[in-house]
């Protein structure tokens, strides 16, 4: 009983729990809350990246696992209440745009996100990636984020057969009397 307590209190004190005006049952609810609005990612994420050949069952692993390690990490080294999970924008951009849309294998394009990863880490470390970020303006950074926010909706109510391929308008209704819409 003494170990628990002591973790109990060395918690209480990393995480400034008291400082913070927040209880453990706050915070476990928050967890949960935050949990049950990020889980889709793990359904979703495998679905859009299988489409370009991936393996569904190694994709929701590896979904899960960047996710528990991502959050604990931020957790732990920032001290900060945030959880981290793979970008549904970025998965869809490399489905759809890099493996379908031009045709490259994805053990490739994944070669390719390895390399960009480095290069990101690097300007980061040498502080050119925040300077370039304070560059470009607010409004299209707000852009930016609606597009992929819309690109993901378009991908969502295709996959959901809500939209369909139409020669004459590229897009119409799908059926939405049909039980699998």
């Amino acid at each position: 009983m003494t170990v628990n307590r002591n973790l109990v209190d060395i918690m209480k004190h990393f995480f400034q729990l008291t400082e913070r005006n927040t209880s453990y049952k706050q915070e476990t609810l928050a967890g949960l809350t935050t949990f049950l609005s990020i889980a889709y990612i793990l359904i979703v994420n495998p679905l859009i990246l299988s489409q370009s050949g991936m393996v569904k069952g190694a994709v929701f692993t590896a979904t899960a696992l960047t996710a528990i390690i991502g959050s604990l990490l931020i957790g732990i080294l920032s001290n900060y209440p945030i959880a981290i999970a793979p970008s549904m924008g970025l998965n869809s951009f490399f489905t759809f745009s890099v493996c379908i849309g031009m045709g490259i294998a994805w053990p490739v394009a994944l070669t390719g996100v390895f390399v960009a990863s480095i290069l990101f880490v690097l300007l980061s470390l040498l502080k050119i990636r925040e300077k370039i970020i304070n560059t470009i303006p607010s409004d299209l950074k707000h852009a930016i984020a609606s597009g992929i926010g819309f690109f993901i909706a378009f991908i969502g109510l295709k996959n959901a057969g809500i939209i369909v391929s139409n020669e004459a308008t590229y897009i119409s209704i799908g059926n939405l009397l049909s039980p699998l819409t």
